[in-house]
């Protein structure tokens, strides 16, 4: 039986192989364990004709279904298609990555019959669920952390679109040195 806690924070690790979610209690962060038992959950997420699997499940069906099964999807995260270091990660995954409208990666993958393109965000949300759902297991309780959850959510949203205006910006910058400085007048 789960144990109830209230007014406890709960944290959540995204990792790029694996996430663990933890408690603070006792003056020190608790790491939760899994319906497996494990302290981390596999951050990945696998799509077949029927449904979705996130962690341990996707991970252990990847040899199976492995264009359908994502890992490091945080490796994505922030990046253009064209950067060096998702041409070079292409080569080693299993799965398809195209490029998207400003040359954003999308993972491609076949779910229920239907082809999907997703970003990486969009992945990693659905690690971050599973966390959720770990954690309100662990405590028994789903409305404290729903609210949180929601607005953890939005607030990594906004500090995705913040780091990729931001990075535009410096580009932008860095860009209008180096034609000053290559074109003097």
């Amino acid at each position: 039986m789960a144990k109830k806690y209230e007014g406890h924070a709960v944290g959540i690790d995204l990792g790029t192989s694996y996430s663990c979610v933890a408690i603070w209690q006792g003056n020190r962060a608790e790491i939760i364990h899994n319906e497996q038992g494990n302290r981390t959950t596999p951050s990945f997420v696998a799509f077949t004709d029927t449904q979705r699997l996130v962690g341990d499940a996707a991970k252990n069906q990847a040899a199976s279904n492995p264009s359908n099964t994502i890992f490091d999807a945080k490796r994505l995260i922030g990046r253009k298609y064209t950067d060096a270091v998702i041409q070079n990660d292409l080569e080693l995954w299993p799965f398809k990555v195209i490029a998207g409208t400003d040359d954003k990666p999308f993972v491609v993958v076949n779910y229920k019959g239907e082809e999907k393109h997703l970003a990486a965000e969009e992945i990693s949300s659905m690690i971050l669920s599973k966390m959720r759902e770990i954690a309100e297991a662990f405590l028994g309780s789903t409305h404290s952390l729903r609210l949180h959850f929601h607005i953890l959510s939005r607030s990594l949203c906004w500090i995705l679109r913040l780091k990729e205006r931001f990075l535009r910006f410096l580009f932008a910058i860095l860009s209008a040195q180096i034609n000053s400085s290559s074109n003097p007048p």
